[in-house]
């Protein structure tokens, strides 16, 4: 019979292996404490929605939906999107659960797998994934400065924070912003034969996005591009500035960058940031901002919002490699069957003492001694005939190779002992 061919992953994707989640465990823990220690509670989406909730939230011109998005019918003809990205979704929860007439603001993270079709790269996935956080509910300036610095909270809990750079900047609201659309779109016009063929396509479209265009044949006319901080209306202008200044109280380093834009069209005011230069390409580890007529804008209240997504494959990346796990304080190695029938309940008893234990299953004592040291276990228990006659396991260190005898009825305790520090 032919042996059939392996059925691999789909271009894109990828597993995440043993030696890999001890790092994503770490993130996802150390994100849940920074959060929840801020008042922010956890909320869980559906992987999929309605195509038309997505293409309302994040804007029919932008390159997610016009370009990268899983859609597909489902057998009733309903045409559903596999998520590109967490808030719409988070706010189409808040606004079908009545989240709204919590107290003010409401804040709220979740973490998961999202979903879009771009070219793979290091750090760049077809299923990625994505830590997101929103506060709901507040328009204060001050409360842009706290998600800003619990941003930064986390990246220093993951000692992380000095290899990073914080941006931050407004793209003003509905008061500023067109005006300011217009006057880009008309110097855009004057340089098109300079852009290249994406961003000429955007001049029209959403011109925004030009300014966010890594090309390094576009960045001279961007660099020259008018800035949008030059346009502000008073009330955008004077929130940007409070934001600053409640970010230096906070003690943050931060730079203004001017020609920073988010690659939604939700985000008024303050945007941010968080870049590193150990990624190439992909130097944008986390970022953000204010969309305050995202809510109204499907369906809910007038209720401003502030959030972030962290791309976590990325973070990864910036940890390295480092332990594949907790290792098991010992293997225990039954000689026979009746051994390991002994061993099986007081294996139990170990771990409910907060041991962790293997246990081998009856083979030759010389290949599990073998397993036991690739494993790297610190102490294997043995028990065969003359031990259970004895009512005792052997205890061996596999560093100094000393052993001892311990009563069975003693062994939970006594692994419990050894696992403690000190």
């Amino acid at each position: 019979m032919t042996q059939p061919r392996p059925i691999r992953t789909v271009r894109g994707v990828r597993d995440i292996l043993p030696g890999e989640t001890v790092r994503w465990q770490r993130v996802e823990a150390e994100a849940r404490r920074v959060f929840e220690a801020h008042g922010y509670r956890e909320i869980r989406l559906p992987l999929f929605e309605r195509t038309e909730l997505f293409a309302r939230g994040i804007g029919e011109t932008t390159d997610i939906v016009e370009k990268e998005m899983y859609t597909f019918q489902d057998r009733s003809g309903e045409s559903l999107t596999l998520r590109p990205e967490a808030t719409a979704s988070l706010l189409r929860a808040y606004i079908e659960h009545g989240l709204h007439v919590q107290p003010k603001p409401v804040r709220l993270y979740t973490l998961g797998p999202m979903f879009r079709y771009e070219r793979p790269q290091a750090g760049r996935y077809r299923q990625f994934h994505q830590i997101n956080v929103e506060a709901l509910g507040e328009a204060h300036p001050a409360l842009d400065a706290e998600v800003i610095g619990m941003l930064m909270e986390l990246f220093r809990a993951l000692g992380l924070a000095e290899r990073l750079a914080l941006q931050v900047n407004s793209i003003g609201d509905e008061a500023c912003r067109p005006a300011f659309r217009e006057r880009l779109a008309a110097y855009l016009r004057e340089h098109a034969g300079e852009l290249c063929p994406e961003c000429r396509g955007r001049i029209e479209r959403n011109p925004l996005r030009v300014l966010d265009c890594k090309r390094p044949g576009c960045q001279p006319l961007i660099d020259k591009a008018p800035s949008i901080l030059e346009a502000l209306c008073p009330g955008c202008r004077e929130h940007f500035e409070r934001v600053r200044g409640y970010l230096d109280a906070l003690g943050l380093a931060y730079r203004v960058n001017p020609r920073m834009v988010r690659g939604l069209d939700y985000y008024v005011r303050t945007t941010f940031e968080v870049l590193t230069e150990e990624l190439g390409a992909q130097n944008a580890l986390a970022g953000g901002g204010r969309y305050d007529g995202l809510i109204q804008a499907l369906g809910g209240p007038p209720d401003p919002g502030i959030g972030f997504a962290i791309g976590v494959e990325r973070v990864t990346l910036l940890l390295g490699a480092g332990p594949d796990g907790p290792l098991p304080t010992a293997l225990l190695i039954p000689l026979g069957e009746a051994a390991l029938t002994a061993l099986l309940p007081l294996a139990q008893a170990a771990r409910r003492h907060g041991v962790g234990v293997e246990v081998a299953y009856g083979r030759k004592l010389r290949g599990e001694l073998e397993r036991a040291h690739r494993l790297g276990v610190p102490y294997v228990v043995i028990v065969g005939e003359d031990e259970l006659r004895a009512d005792r396991a052997t205890l061996r260190d596999m560093a100094s190779g000393a052993q001892r005898a311990i009563p069975l009825d003693r062994l939970p305790e006594e692994l419990a002992a050894l696992g403690r520090p000190g």
